[in-house]
Order: C-alpha cells, then structure tokens, then sequence
C-alpha cells in the first residue's frame, strides 16, 4: 500500500514489517490474548518468516504502557561472552572485531529472555493465560512447512551474498541448492521449527539453562565464538526505567542506555524547541531543522552513550530543557553544519501491539547486521547475532570491548502518551535512520496532526547510514519536491536522491489509539508488512 489511508480497529491492532506477524499477533488478541501476548506471538513469527531481519539468536527491547500506569521497559539485550577480549581478537590477528563467522558472534542472544520476562508480567499483572505452545504455533507451522520468500529476503541475502556464503551454516540454511531462494519460492525451516518447539515444551528458560543452551553451546564453540554455556546460563533480561522527554505534545518515552533512545528523544526535544510547528511539513525547513538535531544529538550520542556501567554522563541528564534548548541554539536554520562519519549499518525490525483494554507495545528486535554474523547453529538451526562487532578493540575507547559488557545499541521502540489523550507506539529498523525516521513519524502525528498511514507513506530522508548502505550523505526520496531538493543543497546539503519508496529509510509504523478507544494504524509500503485489527 502506497497511499493515505490508515487502518481502522477497536478490540485490538498490530502492525510488522511482515504481514503474517501482524495477524498471528491479532489470532491472540482474539483468542483472549492481552498485547505481550500477542507481541510474543508476533516476535517468534517474525523471526522466522522476516529471517534476514532478526532471530531468536538476537536481542530485543520492549516498552509497554498500561492505561493509568507509568511505561515500563525491558532490557533483553545480552553481554559479551566472558571469553571476549581485545586480547581473544588481537591474538587472532584481528585490528577490529569481524562482521562475519563464529568469531563474531560473541555475544549472548537476549531476546529470549525478553520474551520470558515480558510473560512473566503478563501472567502476574495482565491476568495472562494462554499456554506457550499457542503462542508459538503460527512461528513453528511456518517454520515446519514453509513460507514465502519475501522480496526483501531476496534483495537482501542478493546484495550482502558475498560476506555470507560459505559461512557456518548458512548456504544450507538460506540458500537452495547454492543459488539464490526465488521470490514466492517456499521456505523451510525445520531444524527452528524442532528448536521452537522444544520451547513450547520445555520452556522458554531452556534456552539458557536446558538442553536447549547445551545444544547452543556446543554449536558456538564449534564455530569458534567466545560465548560459552557459563555465558549463557548467567543472563537475565532485566526491567528497566524508560527515559522520558517532556514534549509540548505530551510525554514520550525510549529505552535508556546501552540503547541510542536517549538520542530519539533529544531529536524531538531540539525540535520542540526550534518551534518546528511553525514550518511546513515536508519543505526544505523541515528536512533542514530535522537532519541538523540529528547533527546536534548524535554528538552526544558518540560521545557518551554506551553500557550504563561505563557511562560518565546521566542519560536523564541530557534531556534537561535547558540543554535540549542549548543544542538548539546551534543550529543554524540556512546553513547545514558538517557531518563525520555515522554508526555501522544495522538490520532490525520494529512492531507494535495495542490491545482493546489500551495496553499498548513497541518492540524491536535485532541480529545487528543482515543474517546477524552469518552462522547458523548447526544443531538447532538459530542464526545467532553478530552485535559484539559494535565493540572497539581499542581499550580507551567508549565502546571497548569486555568481558560481559553490552554492546552499544541502536534499537530503541518508541511510545507517548499525548496530551489530547491518545496513546502513539511506533518504530522503526535501520541504525541511525531509527532516530531520524521516530523523529517524521512523531512530528508527522502529533504536531502535524497526519493520520498514522500518512505519517509513515510520507516521503522521508536519511542522513548517513543505515542498513545495507555506508555513505554519510543526505539521502532523500524523489517523491521530495525538486525545490526541496535544490533548497537544501543550497544550504550545504550533499544530497543523494533515493527510489521513491526506498527500503533504505527503513520500515516504520505507527498506532495510535484515540481517547475514545478507536484504533488507527499505519504500515511501511517499503516492507512486506501490514497492519492487522480486530
């Protein structure tokens, strides 16, 4: 879908980058199933139907909000293996942590943890009742006969094929009979379809402490990872206190730390404060005030934002008005500042879930680059992540690398409650792109008043990089007008014109549920995706 015209529901709602997550999400909803249900639902599915984007082998972050109730957020990311040091990489000869194979994978997959947490809260708090295996059934059915392939799938195991193939795992795993798997061409999966299973069976703390984690452990270290079955067992999703900007539109909230949530929000805060209402949506003015916050929010995001634990600044801290308004103060409204080198490429995908009772989720999950480190588990079948190469080897550095540290993150879901009373989760995947995208999906509907399907169809820019591209120009759609265009490489702009509908900015969408109960939802005409209601 290309135009305007956002989704309508009132008992439920679910948007994905793939559609069938959407609607094994809202199956939930219908069978009784509260919004964690239905977004643990939507997460094994994605994982197996969206495999390039995301894995149980990576990590995830949720953000949920109960109505009367303050957000609350989990953190399910996982450290680096006690085995990984700059030590372990500089013996192999190494100058920086490799993008590819079982030396990359050498941090722990977290997102499962997440999902257990996030149960754990639905039962105890939201009455949730529906067993394990139910919402795990649609994941292993197309896990065990098969779905599509999507053209995103296509595209992108395509252009990244080179640094994949021969990898542990994967040709077998991703390709058919060594060439290309063809759009539509049936996809399966078995061996994650037995591991899902095992889940539904065993439990979701199997895959740190069970048969499950001895499996996974003896597949890493057979691919050389860094991450054992001590690493395992010791991790534990943890809640978190969300981050929260106080907007002149309401209240918006992200993750803290290790996440660049902190920079989603400042993005906003700088706007608030440059009176970006006061301009047309979608002209140079706009772009312009949007990629220079970004300029401003990234300087401090590369200069502080890292593993809580070695932070020296408070992330609360830099969301101060009188700071955001500084920042601010430096952007010079016809002239673009310089821009340095963005963060690497990042592969991702972002869902929401609101349920009819107002209970609302923004979630994300991730393998960090495309197919993660490109190994496939040879027992269980589990893509494991490769976000340990976010970590320097440079031991002065910001981000260096440590034994159990956390790797530094772009994942950050996004969720506000706006003073007009309507509640907003929405998202996006794409690295430094997930900053800038939040910040036209949340200007677009609450200071512009677009529907959410408009918020999200609408053309959108890129500064930098973002997953599968490494150039640090300003990129923009072509659906942007040409005098826009002209305007802001009159301002110093390095503008490159993208596709109409690119997939490099990202797949994003939006909820909204009014104050009056009715659900609005919008999906990203550049992914596969869909928004299902009820």
């Amino acid at each position: 879908m290309t135009g305007e015209t956002s989704a309508w529901g009132m008992r439920g709602m679910a948007v994905a980058p793939h559609a069938l997550a959407a609607q094994s999400a809202v199956a939930v909803l219908r069978d009784g199933g509260n919004a964690v249900e239905a977004m643990v639902a939507a997460a094994a599915t994605i994982a197996v139907v969206y495999p390039h984007m995301n894995s149980i082998g990576g990590d995830a972050f949720w953000l949920m909000q109960v109505p009367g109730e303050t957000p609350r957020a989990i953190d399910a990311c996982g450290g680096a293996g006690a085995g990984a040091s700059i030590d372990f990489y500089r013996e192999l000869g190494h100058a920086s942590i490799p993008f590819r194979g079982g030396i990359a994978a050498c941090t722990v997959a977290g997102t499962i943890g997440g999902w257990s947490l996030a149960l754990d809260y639905s039962r105890d708090a939201l009455g949730g009742r529906l067993p394990l295996s139910r919402l795990l059934a649609d994941a292993i059915h197309y896990a065990r006969h098969g779905i599509p392939v999507t053209r995103s799938q296509y595209a992108t195991t395509a252009a990244k094929l080179d640094g994949l193939r021969g990898q542990p795992g994967f040709d077998e795993t991703f390709l058919d009979e060594g060439a290309l798997p063809a759009i539509g061409s049936r996809f399966v999966q078995p061996r994650i379809a037995a591991t899902l299973s095992q889940l539904a069976t065993a439990g979701l703390d199997d895959f740190y402490r069970g048969d499950l984690a001895r499996s996974i452990a003896r597949d890493l270290a057979a691919i050389g990872s860094p991450v054992s079955q001590d690493d395992l067992r010791q991790h534990k999703a943890a809640w978190r206190k969300p981050l929260a900007l106080a907007h002149s539109r309401g209240s918006v909230y992200n993750l803290p730390p290790p996440t660049q949530g902190v920079v989603s929000l400042m993005i906003l805060g700088i706007l608030d404060a440059l009176g970006i209402e006061d301009v047309e949506p979608d002209s140079a003015d706009y772009v312009h005030l949007c990629v220079e916050a970004v300029k401003q929010a990234f300087a401090v995001r590369d200069a502080c934002v890292t593993d809580p634990a070695y932070m020296t600044c408070d992330a609360e801290d830099l969301l101060a008005r009188d700071r955001l308004a500084a920042l601010a103060a430096r952007v010079d409204r016809a002239k673009a500042a310089p821009y340095g080198a963005g963060q690497l490429p990042s592969d991702t995908i972002w869902m929401g879930v609101i349920d009819g009772a107002g209970r609302a989720v923004s979630f994300i999950q991730s393998l960090y680059h495309e197919f993660g480190a490109g190994v496939v588990l040879r027992e269980s079948g589990i893509n494991w992540q490769n976000r340990g190469c976010s970590f320097s080897l440079a031991p002065d550095a910001l981000n260096a690398l440590r034994p159990g540290r956390k790797p530094y993150h772009t994942l950050n879901p996004a969720l506000a409650q706006l003073s007009d009373g309507r509640t907003l989760v929405y998202g996006t995947m794409g690295g430094d792109g997930q900053p800038q995208t939040q910040s036209a999906i949340y200007t677009r509907t609450a200071v512009f008043g677009m529907k959410p399907q408009a918020a999200v169809s609408a053309p959108r820019w890129l500064l930098g990089r973002t997953w599968g591209d490494t150039s640090d120009t300003l990129k923009l759609e072509s659906r942007f007008g040409a005098d826009v265009i002209a305007d802001l490489r009159a301002r110093g702009h390095v503008v490159e014109v993208l596709a109409p509908f690119d997939e490099i900015v990202g797949h994003a969408g939006a909820i909204v549920r009014n104050a009056n109960g009715v659900l609005e939802g919008g999906s990203d005409p550049r992914s596969d995706g869909g928004v299902a209601a009820w």
